[in-house]
């Protein structure tokens, strides 16, 4: 059974770097293409960023140069680093894993993590 906990997230201040984690028990995170999405409140869920199989990193516009996703294969954890963090990046982030597709797509993904929220003040 896989399972995904996501974790990390929390308050700060506009400017401000945070990491914020996943970690998979049942699946290996770095085959098929895992990506973090995230939802803001009334909006709907969007892609943040993926991360290929072959090591390609894929980033929305709105978070290129700002955000970077990584992998710890010891670990088993798909990571995210934000820094630059603006209030518009106030959402729950949830990483997905098992793509068979384009990464930015939610439904090309088989499995998701619960969330973890993380707010930015200005």
């Amino acid at each position: 059974q896989v399972h995904l906990c996501e974790s990390g997230g929390c308050s700060v201040q506009s400017g401000e770097s945070l990491c914020i984690s996943c970690v998979a028990s049942g699946y290996t995170i770095s085959s098929h293409s895992p990506g973090w999405f995230r939802q803001a409140p009334g909006q709907e869920r969007e892609a943040v960023a993926g991360l290929d199989a072959d090591g390609t990193t894929n980033y929305a516009d709105s978070v290129k140069g700002r955000f970077f996703i990584s992998h710890d294969i010891s670990k088993n954890t798909l990571d995210l680093q934000m820094n630059s963090l603006k209030p518009e990046d106030t959402a729950k982030y949830y990483c997905a894993v098992d793509c068979e597709g384009a990464w930015d797509l939610e439904y090309m993904y088989r499995y998701w993590g619960q969330g973890t929220q993380v707010t930015v003040s200005s």
